[in-house]
This record gives C-alpha cells, structure tokens and sequence, in this order.
C-alpha cells in the first residue's frame, strides 16, 4: 500500500549549523559541544510513497543542499543497493541557489536520475557549464510548470507553485525585485493516499493563494529562517534584514506565527533556520514561543510522515 513518507536530511539555511565561519552566540554553544542545540545540514528532503523502512524504497530528493553526501552517509535508506544503484530516484528543485542545487554535483556518476524545476531553475543550471557533469543520458532534465500537477517515481503526485520571493543570490545584482511571484522561488505540494505534505523553505509573505493551499494540509514544512528580520543585522553577524534576503520572520504581525494562526494545518514544522536564529536553542523563550503556537523546530534525521 503505498504512503506519503518524509525525512528531514537537512534543516539548516544556506551555510548550516553552525556555520563555518560564524562565532555567532549560538554558533558558539554548537562549537561548544551543547547539548541544547543540535548541529544541522542544510536544507533538503527525501520523500516516498514506498514505505521508510522498505529496503525496495524509491525517493524523492526535494533540493540537492551542498551537504548531500554527508545526508546520504547519515541515512542508510538513502545507501545504494547493489554494485551501482542508489535509492534516489528523482530530485525536484525549488529554486538555484546555491543551497537549492550544489548537490547535484554529489550525484554525477553517472547513476541515473529525474531532474525536475521550473523552467527559470533548469535555464540557470543549462546556463553553467559544471552542471554539464550530469550526463544528459542518465539525468533527464524534466521542466515543470508552476501550478500544474505531475507524477514523481513510486506514486507520488506533486505541484510547484509561485512563492513570494527573490531571484537568487548570485543573479539578483544592486536593485533586487523582491517579495514578487515568478518560477525562480517555488513551494512544493506532495500528494499521496489522501495525504499532503507542502515545503516552502523560502517565503517574503504568505499570499491568500498560498493560504488556502496550506489549509488543511497534514504537513506543512516552511521557511524559518530568521526569528526577527533585523536578527543578523542585531547579532552583529550580517548587514541585511530578512526582508531584504527574500524572507518574512518568524515573529512580528507580519510573521510567520501571525500568518498560520487561523490556518487549519495537521502538523507544522519550521525549517531552513539560519545559524543565528535563538530557536535553535532549545530552553531558548523563542523556542517555547514557538512551540506554544503549535510548531516545531526542524531538525536533521526527523521523520515528517503524515
């Protein structure tokens, strides 16, 4: 019988957690060795319809995070089975950041493999020329297009759809259009035996669109990056705020606490938290605020099945 099932391989925004060049107060707890906050890869996730404990599993990578080898050795559904053959069978892009598409080049061996974003994601892959190490006849690039459904190996049906957001960071030049809706910033819906899983790791705001989407759906991962938007600026380990980085907050009358307040949603899990947010500690007051509202803190091997 075939279900919706879902690991967390990495819960981290762009640089993980603790991040390589970052003495941040809670970067340096993670450098400590504390107990309270627990190390964390970047963003990514595997899903099937085939069962987490079925050795035959086929998954699904939603982003390819730079981390990628490391996710594949810390989980063993994801090891390969026989002389050449591995688990993940397809991976689905929700944008080209850096984060988003760098482990792509883990998976350039030739194994074989579905390769699906929207058309402005898989341009800018076409557009640089490393990613040409993914041999055309064993990656089939697939270009979907937001808001229409289609078919992911093992069962799954899927939908992109437009997020509010920027392009990334490495196109975006001096005077960024940011909080606009077009096929460089998506959010994914993962559909399965009457079950729904959306990943928004990246959101300026929440649209009524996205809104109604998000209503009664059994898992809901989203953008938890910054607890307040001046957090970096005030933790003195950055200078833009998270409005300016294409996310909305997690706190404040305009974040993401106050936007899924009256939203109906089964389970809700903050995901791609940068190295600077206090929910990554866990006796933090944020924390507990966050949990009071209903949400939890992502965290790297955390099982998100339905």
């Amino acid at each position: 019988m075939r279900r919706l099932s879902a690991f967390v391989l990495g819960a981290a925004a762009g640089g993980g957690f603790p991040q390589w060049n970052c003495g941040c107060e809670v970067c340096r707890l993670a450098w400590a060795g504390d107990a309270r906050v627990k190390p964390r890869t970047q963003a990514s996730l595997a899903v099937t319809a085939d069962g987490l404990d079925n050795p035959d599993a086929a998954f699904v990578l939603i982003n390819a995070s730079p981390d990628l080898r490391q996710q594949i050795l810390d989980t063993p559904a994801l090891r390969p089975h026989g002389l050449r053959h591995s688990p993940i069978a397809a991976v689905v892009l929700t944008g080209a950041e850096v984060d988003q598409t760098t482990g792509l080049l883990t998976l350039r061996e030739r194994g074989p493999f579905a390769l699906y974003g929207t058309d402005a994601t898989l341009a800018t892959l076409a557009a640089n020329p490393i990613f040409s190490v993914l041999a055309p006849d064993v990656v089939t690039r697939r270009p979907i297009r937001a808001g229409e459904g289609f078919a992911l190996p093992g069962g799954l049906r899927a939908e992109l759809f437009l997020v509010p957001g920027k392009a990334p960071l490495y196109l975006e030049g001096d005077n960024p259009a940011l909080a606009v809706e077009t096929e460089a910033n998506v959010g994914i819906e993962i559909a399965c035996a009457g079950k729904r899983l959306v990943f928004i790791p990246g959101a300026a705001k929440v649209t009524p669109a996205m809104a109604q989407r998000l209503r009664d759906a059994d898992v809901v991962l989203f953008d938890g990056t910054l607890f307040t938007d001046d957090e970096m600026i005030a933790a003195g380990a950055g200078v833009k705020t998270g409005r300016r980085m294409g996310h909305m907050s997690v706190s404040g009358p305009d974040g993401t606490l106050a936007a899924f307040r009256d939203l109906p949603v089964g389970r809700k899990i903050l995901i791609h938290i940068n190295n600077s947010n206090p929910i990554l500690l866990e006796d933090s007051a944020e924390r507990a605020g966050v949990e009071k509202e209903g949400w939890e803190v992502a965290y790297d091997g955390m099982e998100v099945s339905p």
